[in-house]
């Protein structure tokens, strides 16, 4: 019997206006859960109700909230395999990443729980005699939280473990298909004492939390706006947000760059292409997109490259696999769409391509009824192709060719998008010179482009967000205002700029 659950708002369940059926994607026909969806009056309900609770929430001394923290990084800690298997049955991603994917939510509690601590401002010197300046960091409030599910437990905990720890409260609004994994992590949370209206989940389509959301910032009611997913939304998110005065912290998509240098140690090169390609089944947004290559190395990389792809175990997400199927229908559809993107001029070099089926095997496997794709390497793709430029969400990569490390640079950034990187070199003066050159927020040398930590600033510029970043002590920007304080103990009025004594030098003095 699949899952039923629904919306809470304030610690009690919130009504339901329709019905959403989160499947497995590697057994179409099991049912994971039963979603009830909820409307955007739902949704703007949940912001004032945050609203109400934040008040008290922020009364806590900063390091108390720390320690709840620190609970729900036990309690996740403590169901990680419990998690992890639901996050498989979800969204179909093998069982290792899922289990990295929820320590992420454990490194990130670990990370944060003593910031409880270190939520400093600083003691300023004035300019005038008997004043104190002071600053503070301050909750921003409310913070409406939207996030994707490809890492349905993971990236959230990004947003709400710092904006609970600041004294926020938060409405997050989770994606249908990925419900069942973000309610286990809610009730984790939840259990380690959050008070109630602190944190609320809502689930809802699109057009719902578009709508809630504009009525919430209408009415003042939310103060944060956390967005993880496509640019084409992010960017309808961050008009709003801007409409009335506030700031989205938006992570979108990517087309995300790996050059491959003529000293790069190869075999090192295709083994990150093939877990930044084709891991999670090549839906992360740091997942790899083009492969640029240096002409000298460009036909035995690919020759490599395409081998290790063609025999990669590709299957049940449950045992030891590299990929196991598409996220969900809408995103296997929008796959097939960028497969017709694929030109005559270009040659794929690693077989079949396609939804895996009895008709279409991938040697033995033939998929059964999951949304299991071939995974595809295209070589020969040109800067103006849209399989160069647009993000493919799905297992497919594209390779070209360069001459020089000024023209790769190039290449990597033509699309505007600008979350992560990846070079391969042994000669650190490539690496610098590639590092201030490329657009994206993120570099990494002779390893993958996917692979954030937690204690880094995670986030991307241009068509991949706005230069916010999440992870680390950066993210406490989002989640938290600057307050200043001036003191004066003088007992009379100092006026600033006005009131200040001078020192008259002698700028006529010579030796």
């Amino acid at each position: 019997m699949s899952r039923q659950i629904v919306s809470v708002v304030g610690g009690k369940d919130a009504a339901s206006v329709d019905t959403y059926e989160s499947t497995n994607p590697a057994r179409t026909g099991d049912v994971v859960a039963s979603v009830g969806l909820a409307d955007a009056d739902v949704f703007a309900a949940a912001c004032r109700t945050a609203k109400e609770a934040q008040r008290e929430w922020a009364k806590v001394p900063a390091p108390v909230r720390g320690r709840v923290i620190a609970s729900i990084g036990r309690l996740v800690e403590a169901n990680a395999e419990s998690l992890a298997r639901l996050v498989t049955e979800e969204i179909g991603k093998p069982y290792a990443e899922a289990l990295g994917e929820v320590r992420e939510i454990v490194d990130t509690c670990d990370f944060f729980l003593g910031e409880g601590r270190r939520l400093y401002g600083q003691t300023v010197p004035s300019e005038m005699p008997d004043k104190n300046l002071f600053t503070f960091r301050t909750p921003v409030g409310v913070a409406a939280v939207i996030t994707a599910g490809n890492f349905p437990v993971a990236v959230p905990s990004w947003y709400l473990v710092p904006a609970l720890l600041c004294g926020n409260a938060v409405v997050w609004k989770p994606a249908e298909y990925s419900a069942a994994s973000a309610h286990a992590m809610f009730r984790l949370f939840s259990a380690a004492g959050l008070p109630d209206g602190v944190l609320n989940i809502v689930f809802a389509d699109g057009a719902e939390t578009f709508r809630g959301l504009d009525r919430a910032l209408g009415e003042g009611t939310v103060q944060k706006v956390g967005f993880t997913g496509s640019s084409e939304v992010g960017r309808r998110i961050g008009e709003l947000a801007g409409r009335h005065l506030q700031s989205a912290c938006l992570e979108l998509g990517g087309k995300n760059p790996m050059v491959v240098m003529p000293d790069a140690d190869l075999d090192l090169a295709v083994e990150g292409a093939l877990f930044s390609g084709f891991g999670t089944a090549g839906q992360r947004c740091t997942s790899l997109g083009t492969v640029i290559v240096h002409e000298s190395v460009h036909d035995e990389f690919l020759e490599r490259f395409a081998r290790a792809v063609r025999e990669a175990e590709i299957g049940d997400p449950a045992g030891d696999v590299l990929a196991g199927p598409l996220l969900d229908r809408k995103f296997a559809e929008r796959f097939e769409e960028y497969l017709t993107w694929i030109q005559p001029h270009h040659t794929v070099v690693t077989g079949p391509v396609g939804r895996i089926t009895e008709d279409n095997p991938r040697g033995g496997f033939d998929g059964g009824d999951g949304l299991y794709y071939h995974p595809v390497v295209v070589d020969g793709v040109r800067p103006d192709d849209r399989l160069f430029l647009e993000e493919t969400f799905g297992p497919i990569v594209g390779v070209t060719a360069f001459r020089t490390l000024d023209e790769a640079i190039e290449l990597a950034n033509l699309p505007g998008y600008g979350l992560s990187s990846s070079i391969y070199t042994t000669d650190a003066a490539n690496a610098f010179r590639f590092r201030e050159g490329v657009s994206a927020g993120m570099v990494s040398v002779n390893n993958s482009t996917s692979g954030a930590e937690a204690h880094l600033p995670f986030g991307g510029n241009g068509k991949s967000g706005n230069g916010s970043r999440q992870s680390g002590m950066w993210v406490l920007d989002q989640f938290t205002r600057w307050q200043a304080m001036n003191w004066d103990h003088s007992g009379r009025l100092q006026k600033a700029q006005m009131d200040v004594a001078e020192i008259t030098p002698d700028l006529g003095f010579r030796l």
